[in-house]
């Protein structure tokens, strides 16, 4: 048999061995100069094994059989054709046609399902639900030719495959995309001697926005840590006007010294905060990792529709929570609603009276037995209220206890001091008018080409799906415009092209990753707390005790031994 060229003498046998039940590969390719001579093609099963380890048992399996099926395949140099010089058919082992496509060889990913790998990927959906959609979509496992193994391969070698010593580049790449999106983006970096991120802060603009109605209250927690390179990661988290944690800014640091905290909290104040791009832009060079996810900015457009279009209904008759009602977002509401039903466990008593002002005590009924006494002020000329559980100074609402003390004095309105304006659903804030920093992802040309073919193609396939007859038409269009395009590869076949962007960053390019290390999440030597120290060392007494008191049982019983075998010999 002859073909016109090597490549399609290798695929005629690889079809014909997916029909009979095997899979192939090159053993050997003979060449001259540049110019290959001749090929050996051999069964998948050629060749044996032998394992050096003892026992055989324990090694892993093999599939090598000393099969002598393979094609010989030599080039014909007054013709310029390929020829099948010999072809031995005989397996050493059985086939099976039925489980070919489950072979490695013919398992594929197509393009449209790599491209629904890559997306669910970068959405955080774990490789086991992704192969699962793919069965359900497919009718079951029979229908697909690949296996969830592949799905982690393709994952860990093209979607992850990020080199060590090109993550500082990519961080500061990805850096430089944002503050491209958006002028507001802000970061700053500490590089070391050997231009290694030693400290890095970011910020996107619609953080910063947020941080002029969150930031009264910040909580800074560096509890976490990553793996590869045991760089602590900070947060800067705020609590928003629905009580839900909002990022307002993230942090990586090598150490946790004083000087790193030092840096880090001048990037964090107000005049670091907010310099100019161009001033810092010249002193350091930048940083990676997403945060502030999509997610979490819908959910609380969500909330704010819901606010405005839905109503909590009162649980009581108080003009005050119908006040509340008004201006608050639903969750700070139910939190104020709390209140007002754990006013009714309260019993109020005037204790002091003089000029208006007033000292209460409210005994509040937390079980059948138990009472807890509260000290209450209430100044009627300046409308003001305390309770001695300062419950409005920690959390920002009135608790039952002063709700209890204006209902014994028939306030019907509180003083516009208690409304706090960051839980009110009426203001309209400057962040949630600010898109996140979200990261387009870097796709091959074809992998884009495709993603707006897939988006086109959407509608016209939701139109023709409404009847038979335009669902022939479009099938029938689908048909002809493959047989024009396969006419056209065909022309165009043995050409290629390549196009690539080009960009100078040359700042981004010195700079390099922090050292490897070998560990996973937060090491040993974080800060504990106190009462963890006091947990670790009665640990290790009591370990130590056991240990001694084993020592001891041991050294009796040896001592044991060694009388009982001076008596016996003494005897004989």
């Amino acid at each position: 048999m002859t073909f016109t060229t090597l490549e399609d003498a290798g695929k005629f046998y690889r079809n014909y061995a997916k029909a009979a039940g095997f899979s192939t590969r090159v053993r050997c390719t003979n060449r001259k100069g540049n110019e290959i001579k001749n090929q050996l093609i051999t069964c998948s099963r050629e060749g044996k094994w032998k394992s050096k380890i003892s026992p055989t048992e324990k090694t892993n399996p093999t599939a090598g059989l000393n099969c002598p099926a393979r094609i010989y395949i030599h080039t014909l140099k007054d013709v310029g054709a390929w020829i099948i010089s010999k072809v031995v058919l005989d397996h050493s082992h059985p086939c099976c046609p039925s489980k070919a496509e489950m072979l490695k060889q013919y398992r594929e990913l197509s393009m449209s399902i790599r491209r629904t790998i890559e997306n669910n990927d970068e959405a955080g959906i774990r490789p086991s639900k992704t192969y699962q959609s793919f069965v359900a979509a497919a009718g079951g496992h029979r229908e697909l030719n690949f296996i969830e193994k592949d799905v982690r391969n393709y994952i860990t070698r093209e979607v992850r495959n990020v080199s060590e010593q090109e993550d500082a580049k990519e961080f500061g790449k990805y850096f430089l995309r944002m503050k491209e999106k958006n002028p507001n983006f802000f970061f700053e970096l500490e590089l070391e001697e050997d231009q290694s991120i030693k400290l890095a802060f970011w910020a996107d603009a619609r953080s910063r926005a947020a941080f002029e109605y969150f930031g009264d209250v910040i909580s800074f927690d560096t509890t976490y840590n990553t793996n590869r390179y045991n760089l602590v990661c900070g947060s800067f988290v705020g609590v928003n006007h629905h009580g839900q944690s909002t990022l307002l800014g993230c942090s990586l640091m090598k150490n946790e010294e004083i000087e790193s905290f030092k840096w880090l909290f001048q990037c964090w104040s107000k005049d670091s905060f907010d310099r100019n791009w161009n001033d810092f832009l010249l002193n350091f060079g930048l940083a990676d990792n997403k945060w502030l996810s999509g997610s979490r900015e819908q959910a609380e457009r969500e909330l704010d529709a819901a606010d405005f279009h839905t109503v909590i209904p009162c649980a009581t008759k108080s003009s005050i929570e119908a006040q509340f009602q008004d201006a608050y977002t639903h969750a700070k509401f139910r939190e104020v609603q709390a209140q007002f039903r754990g006013k009714a466990n309260c019993i109020t008593r005037l204790k002091n009276s003089a000029l208006g002002y007033l000292v209460y005590e409210v005994v509040e009924q937390v079980s059948s037995s138990i009472f807890n006494n509260f000290s209450v002020t209430y100044d009627s000329v300046a409308a003001e209220v305390k309770c001695q559980c300062l419950l409005f100074e920690s959390r920002g609402i009135l608790c039952r206890h002063a709700l209890s003390v204006l209902s014994f004095e028939q306030v019907s309105q509180v003083s516009p001091r208690y409304i706090l304006e960051r839980w009110s659903k009426k203001v309209k804030r400057r962040h949630t008018h600010i898109k996140s920093s979200h990261d387009e992802p870097l796709m091959e040309p074809r992998s884009k080409r495709f993603d707006q073919l897939v988006f086109r193609s959407q509608n016209i396939c939701e139109f023709a799906s409404e009847s038979e007859e335009l669902t022939a038409i479009l099938h029938c269009a689908y048909d002809n415009v493959m047989a024009e395009m396969e006419a056209l590869k065909a022309k165009r076949k043995g050409t290629s092209s390549l196009s690539h962007e080009d960009a100078n960053l040359e700042s981004v390019n010195e700079l390099q990753s922090p050292p490897r290390i070998r560990t996973r999440g937060r090491p040993k030597n974080r800060l504990g707390s106190k009462l963890e120290k006091q947990i670790a060392n009665a640990t290790k007494k009591k370990k130590t005790k056991v240990l001694s008191e084993v020592n001891v049982m041991f050294f009796k019983f040896v001592v044991i031994e060694f009388i009982f075998l001076v008596n016996s010999l003494a005897n004989v």
